[in-house]
């Protein structure tokens, strides 16, 4: 059965991460023609380390020394008063403190979503601009853009229609009729906008003469997570010349400033002709008001609260940035503290008086106090002893993935109780991803299928 590879060897390879990408050299070190390699990811180090917490502060223990006495006959007192001490314990409570394992963090992004995408910083220093202060933003609040359109006002302008004039009662003056052109709206300016324009060219490139040189190669298990995409063959080349279409530039964008006349609109006027003869009589002069639009306030744009509520002529553009916070880590650790130190109490016993033996007090009764060690509990942290890193590995190419070397693989990772099944050869979906996840328990590079992985696997070809 012939395996065909060409969907699975163009999805394994999609590139997993970028890190450390200008540190790795362009084309693997010290390599031989005939052998494959791809940049492929080593993943970040931990290391767990203990830390000593305090549980029980130190205290001390008191114990009682009873007095000593000795039997003397005499016609004494039997029992001299005494004091007898009553030890009291002390007290301890539990409290529990909350111990910061891992710092919280936050980040800009377009929403509060989980898949929000991070906001690039040319958009927050342009927010910056608009003297918002980001730093006073809380977690888990968005800003929102929005804008007002330009408006513009009409103003009212008195125009003269008809002139002062004289009447009279017999002749009346005679008037034609005339046209006025009266400006409207003024003549503005607008900005237009030109794309560079590009033309296509050909140029013959020299492809070096034989030799040994790089080329993209494929990893039929290129489907793990991992991968960063660059698989890499040294082999064996003619010379030869290929004729590349480049565009260049012919003309550079561009503006241009675009007249915009003015508008003007025609009237009709009455202009006096002859005067009156006879008895004159002064008629006032005749006005009419015309409306104009001219600019009050050109369009604005700004960045608020997506809670604040808009004014009047304000609109959303649709872009919001939202900050967005990780919480901390934390773990909670009960102590055990020093309450009430211990303490002692008297108790007066008086004398006893008999004709009899008698005790005669040798050495009184006295306390004791032992120190008591403070208590700690060991709790166990992660620390990160180095970052993932990119590196150059040798991996299997198509030409050496034959269905043998699969059935090591899966019979290989069976024996080490990483079920892939019954082997049969293939290199599908349950087995890459049971390869994955052998190379992410044992701290091995991810990305394809290395030669480290498989001397790991105890697995020699």
């Amino acid at each position: 059965m012939k395996i065909k590879y060409s969907t699975l060897l163009v999805s394994f390879l999609l590139p997993f991460t970028a890190l450390n990408a200008a540190d790795i050299a362009l084309t693997p070190p010290d390599a031989k023609p005939g052998e494959c390699y791809a940049k492929v990811m080593t993943p970040a180090k931990f290391e767990t380390v203990e830390e000593q917490v305090l549980v029980k502060e130190a205290g001390e223990e008191i114990s009682i020394v009873p007095a000593e006495y000795e039997v003397v006959e005499q016609e004494v007192q039997v029992l001299p008063a005494s004091k007898k001490l009553i030890p009291v314990p002390a007290t301890y409570k539990d409290v529990t403190e909350t111990i910061e394992v891992q710092a919280a963090t936050r980040v800009w992004k377009d929403s509060l979503k989980k898949k929000g995408s991070v906001v690039n910083s040319v958009l927050l220093d342009a927010i910056k601009a608009q003297g918002i202060d980001l730093d006073a933003v809380t977690p888990n609040n968005c800003l929102k853009e929005i804008f007002k359109p330009a408006t513009y006002k009409v103003e009212t302008e008195e125009i003269l229609v008809q002139n002062e004039r004289n009447a009279t009662e017999v002749v009346p003056a005679e008037y034609e009729t005339v046209e006025e052109q009266v400006e409207v709206i003024p003549a503005t300016k607008e900005v237009v906008q030109i794309p560079a324009e590009y033309e296509t060219v050909e140029e013959q490139i020299l492809v070096e003469e034989e030799k040994t040189v790089w080329k993209k190669g494929e990893n039929p298990a290129q489907k793990l997570s991992g991968s960063t995409g660059d698989i890499m063959c040294l082999v064996k080349v003619p010379a030869k010349y290929k004729t590349v279409k480049k565009q260049v530039l012919k003309s550079p964008a561009r503006t241009e400033i675009k007249e915009i006349p003015a508008v003007i609109e025609t009237i009709a006027v009455q202009k006096m002709v002859s005067e009156p003869t006879l008895k004159h009589e002064i008629v006032p002069a005749v006005y009419e008001e015309i409306e104009k639009k001219v600019l009050e306030a050109p369009a604005s744009f700004q960045w608020v609260s997506t809670d604040a509520e808009l004014e009047e002529n304000w609109k959303e553009t649709g872009k919001h940035v939202c900050l967005v916070e990780k919480a901390a880590v934390t773990k909670e650790v009960t102590k055990t503290v020093l309450d009430t130190p211990a303490t002692v109490e008297e108790e007066v016993i008086p004398a006893t008086f008999e004709l009899v033996k008698v005790k005669k007090l040798v050495s009184e009764a006295k306390e004791v106090k032992t120190p008591i060690e403070a208590e700690y509990n060991t709790i166990e942290k992660s620390k990160k002893v180095s970052d993932s890193t990119v590196v150059w590995e040798r991996i299997l190419c198509q030409t050496n993935m034959t269905k043998d070397v699969i059935k090591k693989i899966q019979n290989a990772l069976n024996e080490k109780s990483y079920n892939v099944g019954k082997p049969d050869g293939i290199l599908g979906n349950g087995t890459k991803n049971v390869i994955e996840k052998f190379q992410t328990d044992n701290s091995l590079s991810t990305g394809g299928i290395t030669y480290e992985t498989l001397d790991a696997l105890n697995i020699e070809l």
